[in-house]
């Protein structure tokens, strides 16, 4: 299926590793050119001369929770060219008690995970509307639709990434420019993994074991009953940003195996 992304420029924000690393791989094999963005320079560089066998790809480097590198980030892909595809994947999370959060950090979240993707959205969309195409992608998760008590700045965050994407949408309503967010669920990162890896030598156990009992005990409405792999997510990402999904528009598109018990 041809994508019709040969030549679109598009800017995948925190993709230095995990699912935006795994984006830009999708995106250039689809013959797009990606900018890589992430927070140093020295991590940039060394995805950009990773992801460059694949094709076409920049390195910015910029800490997007800062407007003032989101400013710098926006001057420096329009001197690259006209941006195409947005893709808001910069996020943090972190598994703590909610009585332990401080206003402090809920502002950082706040800042890192919804500001970021607002800032340059805000930045782009209109030129996005102007040419009369453009993708806009939200990278929210499912635990904005899904709360977990452990992850309640991290949900909320991604709650409100949902309805940005849904407002930005109305906004761009009756141009071939689309909003939608991705919703991804537990997914099988290069980070992730050495995390479980390290928890289950902990408990002493097998790592198949433990994953096999943590959807079982802790994620028992997955439907798959395993990790989604980057490769899903992100192969998500690009078709949603094609051509070929121009009817796709304000949607939040599940990619969590079905972990949310909903028809919708």
């Amino acid at each position: 299926m041809d994508l019709k992304l040969r030549d679109r420029l598009v800017l995948v924000t925190g993709s230095t590793s995990g699912i935006g690393k795994g984006t830009v791989k999708s995106f250039l094999q689809e013959g797009a050119r990606v900018i890589v963005n992430g927070r140093t320079e020295q991590t940039v560089k060394s995805a950009v001369e990773e992801l460059s066998t694949y094709g076409t790809v920049y390195g910015i480097a910029a800490d997007v929770a800062k407007a003032e590198d989101c400013q710098q980030l926006v001057k420096q892909v329009n001197e690259i060219g006209s941006l195409d595809v947005l893709v808001n994947n910069t996020g943090i999370f972190e598994v703590r008690p909610f009585a332990e959060v401080t206003d402090e950090e809920w502002l950082n979240y706040y800042q890192v995970n919804v500001l970021s993707a607002a800032r340059l959205s805000r930045a782009f969309l209109p030129g996005m509307m102007s040419r009369n195409f453009g993708r806009i992608i939200n990278i929210a998760s499912e635990a904005g639709i899904k709360p977990y008590p452990e992850l309640i700045p991290y949900g909320m965050t991604k709650t409100s990434l949902i309805t940005l994407s849904r407002g930005l949408a109305e906004v761009a309503k009756g141009t071939r420019v689309t909003v939608n967010s991705v919703l991804p669920g537990p997914t099988w990162t290069e980070g992730f993994a050495q995390f479980i890896t390290d928890l289950a030598a902990e408990k002493g156990q097998p790592l198949d074991t433990f994953i096999t009992e943590y959807f079982k005990h802790d994620v028992p409405t997955s439907l798959i009953q395993r990790y989604a792999t980057v490769e899903e997510v992100a192969d998500t990402i690009v078709f949603l940003a094609s051509e070929n999904a121009s009817a796709i528009n304000g949607a939040a598109q599940r990619v969590e195996g079905g972990i949310i018990q909903s028809i919708l």
